[in-house]
């Protein structure tokens, strides 16, 4: 294996000197598996020092043993991976057939995790695309992916929403554009005043002729609503 040379190894360290960012915002460049495995390590001493002062015997206890390390691996590599990894990429298809109506796909999976007590946000997302008939056209799958990038950050559904939907219009340019989330924050039914677990929040985006229709609108949002009655 290959040895970094000097100016390598400076290169890296400047880029792991970033400044902070919000915590559902991507950090300035994005880091390689070696730069990965640098945070994970440092994360991992921080959380050993947390059960410290928590009093947890971590390095006796054979049930938490391990647990630093795998608390900072999953941080980095999964729950905040939309943090430190590039988007997406979008594959795009010519709309030969020039189509423009209304085209909604969901439920897509959102599994976050809340940027006020570090609780889980589970719950699906559904998208309602109007394709520009001299526009393109992407794979459904892309949603999927696209939802998953923004919310693998600390979140709160508000801004995730708006994270999705912005992405969207920036990178395919539709004609309009909904974005509807129906989600289970943990931070609620865990804790605080433990509320159901069926207690959810719903929130939506829309963009260009979606925000200005209000036929469309509710188009959407009936489609949502069927779509919803099919997996419950």
């Amino acid at each position: 294996m290959r040895t970094a040379t000097w100016g390598e190894s400076m290169n890296r360290n400047v880029r792991l000197l970033r400044l902070p960012r919000l915590c559902n915002e991507p950090i300035d460049g994005f880091m390689d598996k070696a730069e990965k495995a640098v945070m994970m390590a440092a994360a991992a001493k921080k959380l050993e020092e947390l059960f410290d002062v928590l009093q947890i015997d971590h390095k006796n206890d054979h049930n938490m043993r391990d647990t630093p390390r795998r608390v900072a691996k999953m941080f980095v590599e999964e729950v905040l991976h939309g943090r430190y990894s590039e988007p997406p990429a979008i594959t795009e298809f010519e709309n030969v057939d020039r189509y423009d109506q209304l085209i909604v796909t969901g439920p897509i999976e959102v599994r976050s995790m809340c940027a006020h007590h570090l609780m889980p946000i589970v719950g699906e997302a559904y998208i309602g695309i109007l394709p520009s008939p001299d526009g393109k056209i992407i794979g459904l799958s892309k949603y999927d992916r696209i939802v998953d990038y923004f919310s693998s950050r600390l979140q709160i559904q508000e801004e995730l929403v708006s994270q999705i939907g912005n992405y969207i219009m920036d990178m395919t340019k539709p004609r309009g554009l909904g974005i509807r989330i129906s989600a289970v924050h943990m931070c609620k039914t865990h804790r605080g005043v433990r509320a159901s677990g069926a207690s959810r929040m719903v929130n939506s985006a829309f963009y260009g002729d979606m925000l200005s229709s209000p036929e469309l609108k509710n188009e959407f949002v009936q489609e949502c609503l069927s779509l919803e009655r099919h997996v419950r």
